[in-house]
């Protein structure tokens, strides 16, 4: 993996401190060119590695990178999935059938249905799995995805479930229908942590909160220092800045001398707070 990771957060109005920052970044980012100029910004700035959410938008970020595939010919998505907001307007809009006919892949179709079908009939969640891991992949066909990850959303409800088992049924279907490392983000790191090595997942990759004041760090800060010292895992830190509330040379500086720290992801919409982020990670870490 890449040391810098670029989110998308601001793409769509996340804002954890200012509403109405959120709002604004929501209505500049309506058009898909103001996208583009922001990642051709980061791209241009060495930052190679996209994780974005499966939202529609993405789609037709996908579009633009393969209508251009010498311009972007390093460039690396990380897809994060599901995005639940696009399922619930989907079957309000197409109903369940239509929903899966939208999202799966097209010369898939058939076959998908069908396990989808059968998996309902029978209450098999790993088929059920499977064919909403597909629905989210078709966006990013022909595209390079080689790490592909599981949302907090659905990793953290799963966690309060104790359905462990739905983590190895989704790291298997990465691996062997997109050659690809599954990861995981979640908001309670040293949680997931101990549910993956009950489950035998060797040196997974997790993104969660990491920062020098605990913000959103669910489990307590010092469980978080704990798991970097002691567990075999590759830590990805987001929310390093904690919204605003660290001044970004000291965020920088306390997240780079942390343990195993494998990469940092971040969001920004001005060319100035990329490059800064970019020099000060090129600064602090050695």
């Amino acid at each position: 993996m890449d040391r810098l990771l670029f989110g998308d957060n601001q793409f769509f109005g996340v804002n954890h401190m200012s509403e109405e920052k959120a709002r604004a970044q929501s209505m500049r980012f309506q058009d898909i060119k103001a996208v583009i100029e922001v990642l051709d910004t980061a791209y241009d700035a060495g930052i190679n590695t996209f994780m974005c959410t499966t939202h529609d938008r993405i789609a037709k970020v996908c579009d633009h990178m393969r209508a251009n595939p010498e311009r972007y010919k390093d460039f690396i998505f990380y897809p994060c999935m599901p995005y639940a907001h696009k399922y619930a307007n989907a079957v309000t809009e197409d109903g369940i059938l239509g929903t899966l006919k939208r999202f799966t892949p097209d010369e898939g179709f058939i076959n998908a249905a069908f396990r989808g079908g059968m998996s309902l009939a029978t209450k098999d969640i790993e088929g059920i799995t499977t064919l909403l891991i597909d629905a989210e992949m078709k966006m990013f066909a022909g595209l390079n995805t080689p790490v592909i990850f599981l949302q907090n959303v659905v990793v953290d409800l799963l966690l309060g479930l104790g359905f462990k088992d739905a983590f190895r049924i989704f790291a298997d279907h990465i691996k062997t229908h997109y050659n690809a490392e599954p990861a995981f983000i979640t908001m309670n790191m040293p949680l997931l942590l101990d549910a993956l090595e009950d489950l035998g997942i060797e040196n997974p990759i997790v993104c969660s909160n990491i920062n020098k004041i605990g913000f959103r760090m669910c489990g307590g800060f010092e469980a978080y220092a704990r798991a970097l010292r002691e567990k075999q895992f590759r830590a990805i830190a987001m929310s390093v800045f904690a919204s605003g509330g660290i001044p970004p040379r000291e965020a920088i500086k306390w997240v780079c001398e942390q343990p195993n720290i494998q990469s940092i992801v971040f969001g920004a919409s001005s060319r100035g707070n990329i490059l800064s982020t970019r020099d000060l990670v090129g600064e602090y870490w050695t």
